[in-house]
Parts: structure tokens; sequence; C-alpha cells
């Protein structure tokens, strides 16, 4: 607890005032964000607003994390650097694409190939390690071969089809996040809900491990989680990093998070899903992304579909993703933001009732 307690409190921190240092220097570089022409006309005065604020957010939580680690007297464990590696690569990959928007002031970064060929690497590169490596002393891989909700069901399934899953996860789940940066405060604001949350899994799990000698080492509700307490340590110090960048990035945004904030945020979560052994539960907690998500999917396919059948597209949405549809309506962002935060509330409420129905249960 003292860990949590102090990350949170240093990444909250860190975040707060590194936000207000990142403001002015990326606005002295020129490092302003490009605005896609299609989109709300509101959104039209945010061009040139500092972006890449995501940076920021990775120093803070990371640094934090260690700091708080070593502080009370513990080393980072393999879970913790296998969350870092998805954290970071995805956050890189996220870097590369706002660079080249920043630096050709053009909305296009990097091609949707070339993204897709980083988050493959970054994903393979995690499935591998923690399906194959870094087993503890109890035989706990810091990812299992099977399916999971609370807990791990099913038959293990082959090599090739959990890395494919892991895949399809981290690539999903880091998309969606950057599908639902496109408010001032909405990615920001939901994130810290969702890594809330997921503090509070990792934590429960950590009290009530398998492990031999453990609390609830001979119940059949007890969890197979390798590292919980680091992976609780490292969710409240991404949701304490949020916090503090939000002060900066509700609107009117002072800067913007950029897909180096987006992407490294929904790796994160996918690592924290895939170690914590909650995959299909994560499908709720982080539901909002998977609202943001199924718009654009739904709004491509209608619109491919009824250019086949009739020679003229038609859509489902006025824009997607679907936060933007309602801006079009004539929804002020701000009221936007605000319901899907309580939509994003309600999924991390829900998500959190079947947890713990599940252990009553």
């Amino acid at each position: 607890m003292r860990a949590i307690l102090l990350s949170s409190g240093l990444a909250v921190i860190c975040s707060l005032l590194g936000t207000r240092a990142a403001i002015g220097w990326f606005t002295r570089h020129g490092f302003g964000q490009p605005i896609r022409d299609d989109g709300p006309t509101t959104h039209h005065v945010k061009r040139g607003t500092p972006t890449m604020g995501g940076l920021v957010i990775l120093a803070s939580a990371t640094t934090a994390y260690l700091l708080g680690t070593f502080a009370t007297g513990r080393q980072p464990s393999a879970s913790a650097w296998l969350l870092l590696l998805l954290f970071v690569g995805c956050g890189v990959i996220g870097f590369l694409d706002d660079f080249i928007k920043v630096y050709t002031q053009n909305n296009q970064g990097l091609t949707s190939r070339a993204k897709m060929a980083g988050q493959t690497v970054v994903a393979l590169t995690f499935g591998v390690l923690a399906t194959q490596l870094f087993a503890d002393e109890n035989g706990v891989l810091p990812a299992s071969q099977h399916i999971s909700t609370t807990h791990d069901w099913g038959i293990k399934l082959p090599l090739v089809v959990v890395l494919l899953v892991i895949w399809f996860i981290v690539t999903a789940t880091s998309n969606g996040a950057n599908l639902a940066d496109g408010a001032d405060g909405l990615l920001a604001g939901t994130s810290a809900m969702v890594f809330g949350a997921y503090m509070f899994v990792a934590f429960w799990q950590n009290g009530h491990g398998c492990a031999p000698g453990g609390p609830t080492a001979t119940g059949a509700q007890c969890y197979e989680v390798r590292d919980p307490l680091d992976l609780a340590v490292l969710s409240a110090s991404i949701a304490a990093a949020c916090i503090g960048f939000l002060w900066w990035n509700a609107k009117p945004a002072q800067i913007i998070m950029g897909d180096v904030g987006s992407l490294a945020i929904g790796g994160a979560l996918a690592g924290l899903a895939i170690m914590s052994r909650t995959e299909l539960l994560m499908a709720v907690i982080g539901g909002l992304f998977v609202m943001e998500t199924m718009s654009v999917l739904l709004q491509m396919s209608y619109f491919k579909l009824t250019r086949r059948l009739t020679g003229t597209g038609r859509r489902i949405f006025r824009i997607a993703p679907i936060h933007h549809h309602f801006e079009h309506l004539g929804w002020d962002e701000v009221n936007v933001v605000i319901r899907f935060w309580i939509i994003a509330g309600l999924c991390v409420v829900a998500g959190l009732a079947i947890f713990y129905a599940d252990w009553l249960g």
C-alpha cells in the first residue's frame, strides 16, 4: 500500500509540473497539433495547440513507479518490466506518428501499415516473453495460455493462437484508446478511471493470491497472478499521471496528449488485462474504448456495403468516432466529454461489480 500511495503521489506531482513545463517548451519549438479538416468545425481553433503531451504521462508514471518501488525497499518485477515494455513501446510508435505530423504540419503521420507493423512487433515481443519466460518460484508466468475473465478457463491454447490473441488485444486496445483521444480531456479522464479500477483489481488479487502460505492459498477463489502488487502500483501511477495531465488538458486544452500518449495508454491497459487474467473483463471496464472502436468499424462497414449495393456509400453516424457525431449534432464539447465520462464510469463500476460478484460467487 505504501508503494501505491507514494508512486501515485509522485506521479500526479510530476505530471502537473511536467505538463506545465512541456506546454512552454513545445510552444517555443513550434510543436503544434494539425487538425483534420473533416472534423467538427469547433476543433479548428485547436490548430497549433502544443501536442505530444503524452510524453509527460509516460515519463511521470514510469519515474514514479520506479522511485516508489525502490523507496519501499522492493525491486521492479518481471511483470512490471513487461508492462513497461508495452507502455513505452506503444508510446514510441505514437511518438513517431506525432513527430511526422508536427514536422510536416499534416494530420497524416505514419501509414496504417507502418503503425500496425510497429504494434505487431511490440505485441509479439511481449507475448513471447510473457508466456515463455520469467516464471516465479511457484511456476506462475506473467501471462497464461488460457482465455480469462476473472480467472483462466477453458483448455490451454497453442502458443501461436495465444500470440494471435495477445496481438489482437494489444492492437485493438491501443487503437481504441487512440480513437477516444479526440475531445479535450476525454481520454485522460476516462483513463484515470480505468487504471484506477485496475489498481483495485490487482491490489485485491495481491491480497488473495494462490501462493503457498498465502491468505487464501487453500481457497477456491484465489488468484494465480504473478506480481499483482507491481501491477497495482503501475496502474496507480498511470492513473495519477493522467489526472495531473487532465488539469492542463481539460477544455480549453492547453496541450494535447497525441498518439504518444493514447497508444501508450492502450498498450498498458492491454498488458494489465493479460497479466491480471482479465482479458474479457477489460471489454467491460474499458467499455468506452469498445464503443468508440465499434462506431468506426460500423461506419466503415456500412459505407462499403451500401456503396457496393447502391453505388452510393451511406453513413450511420455523421462522423466517426462516435463522440464527434454528437458534436456534429450540436452538443457542446464539454457536454460530450462529461457524458462520455459518465458512460466510462458506469462501465468501470459494472466491471468491478462483475469482478467482485465472481469472488462472492
